[in-house]
């Protein structure tokens, strides 16, 4: 079933109350939360289905970040943008935020280290779910997903990514009071000549490691990006053979992974003119620059702003095929995707004020279109 089915019901015009929060809203294929709280601040969050099955997850949680009381506490923002398929996309939504709250509590703290612990207990997760389901089910081989992880805990910021989503954050310049967008992420497409150069680093004996296919640079004239989730078939030989669809196999035996489940991690203090943070899937990123979506973002009032990123790239996306946004929004899922991708934005204000607090806010999940508050 597809997102829209499984997480709206007839009635999502309405707001529904969990505590104190409200559920989001549906507006035809756009899912949104214009305004809610988290332990540092605002957030807002939409998302427009363009696939059959939506394949990208998200999720927003706020509170402790541990399992225990002590804590610590902070916010995770995730956004998991699938491919091929939206069951690594949806393994991530359910396993990476648990993983990350056990191997705090084992450390007692939060930390690079625990962040990537908690992505590689993830792909050993989905690896098993993998081997689990070839015998009845090869293709789940082929199924990966980008993944985007923001943590804000005790006045730091960790970002870390695998794929091409990208993290950007709005700061307020001095002396011209205008703000200033900053790209957070390391992004994992080979488009990127540094890219493209790692990893004919890592393959020095193979010359098409990277081909330049229908004007597109691809690993192995596969796929675009070289870091993921998933995408079993371009890491482990055992999965590169029938029954998997032939145009996904290799004709050589994999010697080692193509692809890495290793993220880039980025670590950040905030500071005071340190003003929101938009986590954004490349469907976004496709219709609009960093400094144009901070430019939308930052526009009072906050609430809303995840909307309007979203309606923006919409614009952007019928303007390049000649056509009015109120047609495009006519256009049905699957075809949509003619026109643009699944496209997920979280923007997370940050209040200086309680960034810098010990202030602990009841729990808060909010997980693909479905809220809920926590004891």
């Amino acid at each position: 079933m597809s997102f829209l089915r499984t997480c709206f019901h007839p009635r999502a015009d309405r707001h529904v109350h969990a505590g104190s929060e409200a559920i989001g809203r549906q507006d035809g294929l756009l899912w949104y939360k214009d305004v809610g709280l988290h332990c540092n601040g605002e957030f807002s969050m939409a998302v427009v289905q363009a696939n059959n099955l939506l394949e990208d997850q998200s999720q927003l949680e706020s509170g402790c970040l541990s399992n225990t009381e002590s804590g610590p506490y902070g916010t995770y923002v995730g956004v998991y943008d699938g491919h091929g398929g939206p069951e690594t996309s949806r393994y991530i939504n359910q396993h990476l935020f648990h993983h990350l709250r056990n191997f705090t509590s084992e450390n007692e703290t939060m930390s690079v280290e625990v962040i990537r612990k908690a992505f590689e207990a993830t792909e050993e997760g989905f690896l098993s779910v993998v081997t689990k389901q070839w015998p009845i089910k090869p293709q789940i081989a082929a199924v990966g997903s980008c993944c985007l992880v923001g943590v804000i805990c005790n006045g730091t910021l960790y970002v870390a990514n695998l794929g091409d989503s990208r993290a950007v954050l709005g700061r307020t310049v001095k002396a011209t009071g205008d703000i200033l967008a900053v790209q957070l992420s390391a992004e994992h497409n080979v488009a990127i000549e540094s890219v493209r150069q790692e990893l004919q680093t890592l393959h020095p004996d193979d010359s098409q490691i990277v081909v330049l296919k229908h004007n597109v640079w691809r690993v192995k004239g596969i796929i675009q990006i070289s870091r993921s989730i998933g995408d079993v078939y371009l890491k482990k030989a055992e999965f590169n053979r029938e029954p998997l669809y032939a145009k996904f196999r290799l004709r050589e035996q994999i010697r080692k992974p193509l692809l890495c489940s290793d993220p880039s991690i980025f670590e950040h203090q905030i500071q005071p003119h340190d003003q929101l943070l938009i986590f954004a899937s490349d469907g976004l990123w496709e219709h609009l620059s960093n400094q144009e979506a901070v430019d939308i973002a930052q526009t009072r009032p906050h609430s809303g702003s995840a909307r309007r990123l979203v309606k923006a790239a919409l614009l952007e996306a019928a303007k390049k095929r000649e056509m009015r946004y109120s047609d495009l929004k006519r256009i049905d899922k699957g075809i949509r995707r003619h026109f643009h991708d699944d496209i997920t934005v979280i923007v997370v204000f940050l209040d200086s004020n309680l960034v810098s607090s010990t202030f602990r806010s009841p729990n808060l999940s909010l997980k693909g279109g479905v809220i809920s508050a926590l004891t």
